[in-house]
């Protein structure tokens, strides 16, 4: 290998990490009733009320008890002592309630029972988006053993905060968060509408420019209003209908075994609930880690009855996503069918929140939410972590508004089984002039679905999922995305007058605004400057107090640093994204994914190099 070459860096994702439970599926519904969910979340329930509160309280209670994997320094502080003098150690786990020290053995001062100030620094990763704070707080000693860790035997004490850290983080940092949001949220909005008032004053002057200035701006703001009116569809304890999970799978040897674990480890009736993974002929050792996963979930859990509800099927030939799917909903015995990502993994109550439209008889297909799960690996996955949490909770929250989610993304969809197979062949069989369409199979769907039934979306339905942390990959996929949305939206187009007439009118503005874009922005931050010799002020202003709106909303909501990198977002959008847009215009019949091997990759692929072959051929070139 020549020496200027250099060595691609392998990027190590940064993942939140829960503590393993001994029970392999701990979420699980005993089928005996020998010991409740909350019985083994360590829940105490009142006697006399069943055994059972109401799931979204046991669920708070849940996310408190939650621990995670930890490795940070801890000063430990008792009462009396110098705040600047302390003994230090270091961080096992930590949970909202707790946390578990190690220590060296020789230190053996503190005992069960003692209070003490403990100070640290939560690192991001280490536990959900918003807890990334400095801590100093009041806990109590509870226990105390020794254990061998990082080689050597520690002694560990376990802590039980004075107050857990979501009440002291509402106190230090989150309320402050949200009050700032909002206060600032309002101002933007108030300076948005100023300036478009501005902009009928001039309307004379550029019909057209100022006239989709106006239409941008009343899309986007309509967009934040119903995403903030918008809300779930709460549980109801006496619903729990049959559910399929399908995972298709290629190549995914690295994440699958999570993922299996997540669907299969769901707060969810064990006679309503089977998973059904199907691989699409991989070519890594994803095949040998399905079977590894199954086989341990069959060993350890066999009394949930896992040997029926949890089984693969592996493709006779590579036949890509679709086929992939369709064949798990043909297998599938229950009438609603959930479609999961393979890099996808479900929170224990999220099917039982997915499932919850589907009382009304007219609901077609239920999207849940998506999170970035790799967010604090790089810039490239923290600008997606603010753009996914944008595009579910406020985005998709407003199409749900009118019972017309446009796209039931794939990481985390329900769909009512009947209607998949009665689309089936159209699916499977779909092309655009004249080529095979190869991905945007999930809006493809949801067209289907779409056309004769509602669609919706259930924020409490949660799911975390991979996302690309390589540029070069991320742009492929946004070039991917940006081809589908094209194709799919001008299918959906034929039809979509026919839903509520206000989304009908947003959908086809929302369609233009992105496609003119590009033009708008080339008018005036080039022709205006050169032309007209003005400073294009007001349309910065603007495109500032946008991506305002972005972050703004992404801090009331999750009350994180990360909020920032909403700002970085738009910037990065204006000069890198949105230039794709007119790329993909002439290229959105286009059905290679770029980042996988599909058949039609492979067919690419094979020319290009055929190409080169020729053109070397041509100038005597050795190849």
């Amino acid at each position: 290998m020549p020496m200027f070459l250099k060595k691609e860096k392998k990027i190590v994702e940064v993942l939140t990490l829960p503590r393993e439970d001994r029970r392999t599926l701990s979420n699980v519904p005993d089928p005996e009733n020998i010991r409740t969910t909350a019985d083994r979340r360590g829940i105490k329930t009142d006697e006399g009320d069943g055994g059972e509160k109401d799931a979204d309280y046991l669920n708070r209670l849940r996310l408190l008890s939650l621990r995670y994997v930890a490795d940070f320094d801890v000063l430990l502080v008792s009462e009396g002592h110098k705040k600047k003098s302390g003994i230090k150690g270091k961080a096992v786990d930590i949970s909202s309630t707790g946390l578990l020290v190690a220590l060296d053995p020789a230190i053996d001062r503190f005992k069960a029972g003692d209070k003490l100030n403990i100070r640290f620094n939560i690192p991001p990763g280490t536990m959900p988006e918003g807890f990334e704070l400095a801590v100093n707080t009041h806990a109590i000693a509870v226990r105390q053993f020794t254990r061998e860790h990082d080689g050597t035997e520690k002694l560990m004490l376990a802590f039980e905060f004075v107050k857990p850290l979501t009440e002291y983080f509402q106190r230090k940092r989150w309320g402050y968060s949200v009050y700032t949001a909002s206060g600032l949220l309002f101002f933007a909005v108030c300076f948005i509408m100023l300036m478009r008032a501005e902009s009928i004053i001039y309307f004379k002057y550029d019909f057209i420019l100022y006239l989709y200035s106006l239409t941008a701006a009343a899309f986007l703001l309509t967009r934040y209003l119903f995403g903030a009116l918008y809300r779930d569809v709460r549980i109801n304890p006496d619903y729990s209908p049959g559910v399929t999970i399908i995972i298709p799978c290629f190549n995914e040897e690295q994440w699958i075994h999570r993922t299996i674990l997540s669907c299969v480890n769901q707060d969810y009736p064990v006679d309503k609930l089977e998973v059904i993974v199907v691989d699409d002929r991989s070519t890594d050792n994803s095949v040998a880690r399905i079977q590894q996963v199954i086989a341990m979930v069959h060993n350890e859990a066999e009394r949930f009855a896992t040997k029926e509800r949890l089984k693969m099927h592996v493709l006779a030939e590579n036949g890509g996503k679709r086929v992939a799917l369709v064949k798990g909903v043909e297998m599938a015995k229950h009438d609603l069918v959930v479609f999961v990502d393979s890099d996808s993994f479900l929170d224990p109550t999220a099917i039982k929140h997915l499932v919850q439209p589907f009382q009304d008889p007219r609901m077609g297909g239920v999207a849940g939410r998506t999170d970035v799960e790799n967010k604090y690996t790089n810039s490239v996955t923290k600008l997606q972590t603010v753009r996914y949490y944008i595009a579910f909770r406020i985005m998709k929250a407003a199409e749900s508004w009118f019972d017309s989610v446009t796209c039931l993304s794939g990481p985390l969809s329900c769909y009512r089984k009947e209607l998949i197979l009665k689309h089936k062949e159209a699916w499977l069989t779909q092309k655009f002039l004249g080529q095979p369409a190869t991905f945007g199979d999930d809006r493809s769907m949801t067209n289907f679905i779409l056309r004769t039934h509602r669609t919706a979306y259930q924020d409490a339905a949660i799911c975390s999922t991979i996302v690309p942390s390589d540029m070069n990959v991320f742009l492929k996929q946004q070039m991917r995305w940006k081809r589908s949305w094209l194709r799919e939206s001008l299918r959906a187009g034929l039809f979509i007058w026919r839903k509520e007439p206000f989304m009908a009118l947003f959908f086809y503005i929302g369609l233009v605004v992105p496609i003119a874009a590009p033009v708008i922005v080339l008018y005036n931050l080039f022709y205006v400057p050169i032309v007209h010799q003005v400073f294009p002020g007001t349309f910065l202003m603007g495109l500032l107090m946008m991506a305002l709106l972005m972050s703004l909303a992404h801090l009331l909501f999750r009350k994180s640093k990360l909020w920032i990198f909403g700002l970085v977002f738009c910037i990065f959008y204006e000069l890198v994204l949105l230039w794709q847009m007119p790329v993909a215009w002439v290229t959105f019949w286009k059905s290679t994914w770029g980042t996988r091997e599909t058949p039609q990759d492979i067919e690419a692929r094979n020319k290009k190099e055929a190409r080169k072959r020729k053109n070397k051929n041509r100038i005597g070139l050795p190849f």
